[in-house]
C-alpha cells in the first residue's frame, strides 16, 4: 500500500446527538407500544378468564342441579316400583285366596260328570232345554 492512501485524515463516524436523540425517541415509542399491547392482551385474557370461570360456574350448578333431579327420579322410581311389587303380592294373594274360596267348594260340591251316567236326552227335554 501507498503512502498516499494513509495520508487523509479519519473522520470517525458517530451520530449526531439529533439523530442519537432521534433513534431513543423511536425506541422509546415503540416500547411504550409494546407494553400497551402487552397491557390490553392481559386485560382482554383477564375478561376472557373471568366469562370462563362465569360459564363454568353456571355448568357446575346445573350439572348438581340435574344430578339432584336425577337422585330424586330415581327414588321415585325405586319407590313406584316397589309399590308395583307390593301390589302384584296382594294380586297372587287376592287371586288365590278367590281360586280357594270360590273354585274349590264348587269342584267339591259338584262331581265330575263320567261319561258312563250320562243318559241322552228324549225329544220332551231337549225341547225343553231350548
Amino acid at each position: 500500500m501507498s503512502a498516499n492512501a494513509f495520508d487523509k485524515p479519519i473522520i470517525p463516524f458517530a451520530p449526531t446527538q439529533k439523530a442519537q436523540a432521534g433513534a431513543n425517541q423511536i425506541a422509546d415509542d415503540s416500547g411504550n407500544t409494546i407494553l400497551a399491547l402487552l397491557q390490553k392482551a392481559a386485560d382482554l385474557a383477564k375478561e376472557d378468564c373471568a366469562r370462563a370461570m362465569d360459564v363454568a360456574h353456571k355448568l357446575s350448578y346445573q350439572i348438581r342441579t340435574t344430578e339432584e333431579r336425577a337422585r330424586e327420579a330415581e327414588a321415585e322410581a325405586a319407590h313406584f316400583r316397589d309399590r308395583a311389587t307390593r301390589a302384584e303380592g296382594w294380586m297372587v294373594r287376592i287371586r288365590e285366596e278367590v281360586e280357594q274360596t270360590f273354585f274349590q267348594k264348587d269342584r267339591e260340591a259338584r262331581p265330575e260328570p263320567s261319561g258312563r251316567n250320562l243318559r241322552p236326552r228324549s225329544a220332551d227335554t231337549r225341547a225343553a232345554v231350548e
